[in-house]
């Protein structure tokens, strides 16, 4: 049994929402007309989490930084444009949100702005007391994210409880020094979260509740 904490971070692709099918879509636009134009969705799912930066330098290890940077900002343009009509809202996500004391926020690769907007289209932002992205920063598995949303809302690391699907959610948990809760039910292998060592482990949002 999971206890009740005065502070919830989430992460949101893989935990909140399902978004592969638009994440994946968007970056396969981007890889048109080069060698990884079929690249699979499986293989694409594994990077969920991470930052593009990561995708993008291990499929092109000869690029320059610039055009990897051309490639997550051309990213970053398609990605809204889809306007997640493939993107779905797990089950037990809302009402758990609704439900669930304390107050939240996200931890996210995301950036804030894209936060803002997907959760406002799926009705999810009003239960977040604060939405917190990834903007300049270093992403997860690094924990500044993390930091950044506790300083938000003025909260310390063993007040807070991180909920995420993949190891690098948990590791930056770790780093942070507050308490971690992997879901099953999203992108992250299941081997590679357990060698990450969270402290919790649940099947459906819903168990926050019990």
């Amino acid at each position: 049994m999971i206890p009740r904490f005065p502070i919830y971070l989430f992460d949101v692709d893989g935990t909140l929402l399902d978004s592969a099918e638009d994440i994946c879509g968007a970056v396969r636009d981007t890889l048109a007309g080069s060698p990884h134009a079929s690249i699979s969705e499986d293989f694409l799912r594994g990077y969920i989490g991470l930052h593009l930066v990561d995708l993008y330098e291990d499929l092109f290890p000869d690029y320059s930084a610039a055009r990897i940077d051309d490639l997550v900002e051309t990213y970053r343009r398609i990605y809204p444009q889809r306007k997640h009509r493939s993107t779905r809202v797990y089950p037990g996500v809302t009402e758990t949100l609704a439900a669930l004391g304390g107050r939240k926020s996200t931890a996210t690769t995301k950036r804030t702005w894209m936060v803002e907007e997907v959760l406002a289209q799926f009705g999810l932002a009003q239960y977040f007391d604060h939405l917190q992205g990834t903007d300049g920063f270093p992403a997860k598995p690094a924990p500044d994210v993390i930091f950044t949303a506790l300083a938000a809302l003025g909260a310390r690391p063993e007040e807070c409880l991180l909920v995420g699907d993949a190891p690098s959610d948990i590791q930056a948990g770790r780093r942070a020094g507050v308490t971690t809760c992997a879901v099953r039910y999203g992108y992250g292998d299941a081997a590679e979260l357990a060698l990450s060592t969270p402290d919790y482990w649940i099947d459906d949002l819903r168990q926050l509740l019990s």
